[in-house]
This record gives structure tokens, C-alpha cells and sequence, in this order.
């Protein structure tokens, strides 16, 4: 196991600067995911990392080492790909083994650690197998296990689990987390998936346009979102976000937005007048009685079981809403609204950043 430390990061494609100085440090034994929108630039830092890429500036270190001239054989790093990259003419065992043989590594250590790793993933019935004897999430379990053998100081992912269908999507993740619990080696793994994010990392690193947005366990960047852009992206559904204007009477202050008045939580500074935009969260919004609350028209009814999602209008914007259990509404009908105030967020109109 190793920390891992990206010092003022940059790489450039031509005239074209893909990641701006990036700073931050990954400690030993952490699971970190690097999440963002296609072109953020999270797998060329990825990638940088593995030794794949060059660094155009900046410093990468590996248990305190700087690594960005050590060839990527060298660095120690094992890196799971997107598409498997397994040798169809080899057994899933020979598969696994690969790295090791490259290695001159013994025979019995080899064979111990293939099955060690088989044990660890479930793959112990099909070690004589090919590739295309194999489902998508098998394969991709043999990836994990090639990575595995090698018992390198960092794992490192690059959207993994992409090409698989819903369901196994989510039971890989499971796997993988756990995968990480047991071995307890320190992990970077990319993905565009917020969600993937949110139920795997122990820090999230938010990165746009080739610049880090923020860095925090999930929960943090769920409910203190340093930007709009953090805002809209973690969550799911994403967060509500409507222009409005701050509004105080003494020490009451609310936002006014769309022809209503929408409240904010006690101690917020925001002086009065100022464009704002204000955020909640689907689920922060209730329903009120008949008559109360903010007024808003039902657009689509959505129910999925233990949940039921309205989009609704409210003046020219549209809200979504999370409402546990089942409502009796249908599309056309009126209902009222009532904000959390405690949840609700506050971004400055002009540099997108939190307020209060």
C-alpha cells in the first residue's frame, strides 16, 4: 500500500491545457474516485498516474517517490480497464498469471496467488475457461484478478464497470467495495456515474474543464456543496436550481423566485437584492395541505414503488420531487409545496459559489 500526491499537475494536448495545475494528496489505503463530466480530464490524470501518459508539468508521487520518469513497469501501479483487455487465446487462470510470468516470478508463488485471488473473486470453478466463455461481469472479475496477483502498492480504474448492464453494474460495485475492504490498497477509480461515487469512495475529488471543483467524503459534498456545479452534479435526482432575487424584512429572509416566496435557513448573510440561484434537493420538498405552500402545476407522475417522482411547474421553471410512498395525482393537477429551509442552498448568480 502507498499515498499517492499529484503536485501542481498539468498536461497539454498541442495548445490545448486538459489539467490546470491539479493538487491533492490520496492517503494510504484510501479509496478516492475522480468524478466528472466526459472531458473533465479524470482519466488523463488517471492515466498520468499509471505512467501511460506524460506530465507537461507538476509532480506525481507514489509512497513518497516522485514517479514521473519511472517507466509504468515500474511504478508498482495495477490498472483495470474499461474493456477487460483480456488475451482470448489464454485461460482465465494464464489470464491472471500473465503479469507474473513477464516477471520470471516462480511457479508456486504464481500459482498461489492466482488462486488466492480466484478464492478472493469467485472464480475458482472457471480458471480453465476462455474469455468468450464468460459474461461481461466475469471478465471483468478476471481483470480485477490480473490487477490483484500483481499485490501492487495502487489499483487503479478507469470506468470499469461501463459496459455492463443496470443490475450487474451495481452488484460489481458491491464487489468492488468490498474487494477493497479486504485488501485495504490504496484505490483511484474513475467514473462519470455520480452514483458510483457516492456508495464507493471514501473521497470524491469533483473535477471540470481540467481544474478540481471539490474534494470530500460523499456526504459532504452532498449537503455543502462549494458550487453550483457540485450542486447539480452530485445527486441524483439533481438538485433543483432556480434564479431568484434575496429578499429581508429584519431578520426574516426568504428568495424571491418564479412569483413565490421561497425560505432560507436562519443565519444566512446574503445581503438583500442579491441575484441568487437557489437549490433543493428533490428530496426536501414535501407536499403541503390543499391551498398551502408554494403553488405548482403536475407535469408527470412517476412512480417507482417506494417512491413516486413529480415533475412539476412552478411559474416558467420545473421542479422535481421525491415523495416516499404514492401520491393521487395525476398530470394538470395543482398542488402546494413545502421547502426544508435547513436544506436549501444559496449560489452567488455571478461566480456560481455558496452563500452562507
Amino acid at each position: 500500500m502507498a499515498s499517492v500526491s499529484f503536485k501542481e499537475v498539468q498536461k497539454t494536448f498541442g495548445k490545448v491545457k486538459v489539467i490546470q495545475g491539479i493538487t491533492f494528496d490520496i492517503a494510504d489505503g484510501e479509496f478516492v474516485v475522480l468524478v466528472g463530466p466526459s472531458g473533465c480530464g479524470k482519466s488523463t490524470l488517471l492515466r498520468m498516474l499509471a505512467g501511460l501518459e506524460e506530465i507537461s508539468g507538476g509532480e506525481i508521487g507514489v509512497d513518497g517517490k516522485v514517479v514521473n520518469d519511472l517507466e509504468s513497469k515500474d511504478r508498482d501501479i495495477a490498472m483495470v480497464f474499461q474493456s477487460y483487455a483480456l488475451y482470448p487465446h489464454m485461460t482465465v487462470a494464464e489470464n491472471m498469471a500473465f503479469s507474473l510470468r513477464l516477471r520470471k516470478a516462480e511457479k508456486d508463488m504464481t500459482a498461489e496467488r492466482v488462486s488466492r485471488a480466484a478464492k478472493i473473486l469467485n472464480l475458482d470453478a472457471l480458471l480453465e475457461r476462455y474469455p468468450r466463455e464468460l459474461s461481461g461481469g466475469q471478465r471483468q472479475r478476471v481483470a480485477m484478478g490480473r490487477a490483484i496477483v500483481r499485490d501492487p502498492k495502487v489499483f487503479l480504474f478507469d470506468e470499469p464497470l461501463s459496459n455492463l448492464d443496470a443490475k450487474l453494474r451495481v452488484a460489481m460495485r458491491a464487489e468492488i467495495k468490498a474487494l477493497h475492504q479486504r485488501l485495504k490498497t490504496t484505490t483511484v477509480y474513475v467514473t462519470h456515474d455520480q452514483i458510483e461515487a457516492m456508495t464507493m469512495a471514501d473521497r470524491i475529488v469533483v473535477m471540470h474543464d481540467g481544474i478540481v471543483e471539490q474534494i470530500g467524503t460523499p456526504l459532504e459534498l452532498y449537503d455543502r456543496p462549494d458550487n453550483l456545479f457540485v450542486a447539480q452534479f452530485i445527486g441524483s435526482p439533481a438538485m433543483n436550481v432556480i434564479e431568484g432575487v434575496v429578499r429581508r424584512a429584519g431578520d426574516q429572509v426568504h428568495v424571491e423566485a418564479q412569483g413565490a416566496s421561497w425560505p432560507v435557513a436562519p443565519g444566512v448573510s446574503a445581503p438583500d437584492n442579491t441575484p441568487v440561484h437557489y437549490g433543493i434537493r428533490p428530496g426536501d420538498i414535501s407536499l403541503a395541505a390543499p391551498g398551502q405552500g408554494v403553488r405548482a402545476r403536475v407535469v408527470v407522475v412517476e412512480p417507482t414503488g417506494a417512491e413516486t417522482e413529480l415533475l412539476l411547474q412552478v411559474g416558467q421553471a420545473q421542479l422535481v420531487v421525491t415523495v416516499h410512498g404514492r401520491v393521487e395525482v395525476g398530470p394538470d393537477e395543482e398542488v402546494g409545496l413545502v421547502v426544508d429551509a435547513r436544506r436549501a442552498h444559496l449560489f452567488n448568480r455571478e461566480s456560481g459559489k455558496r452563500m452562507g
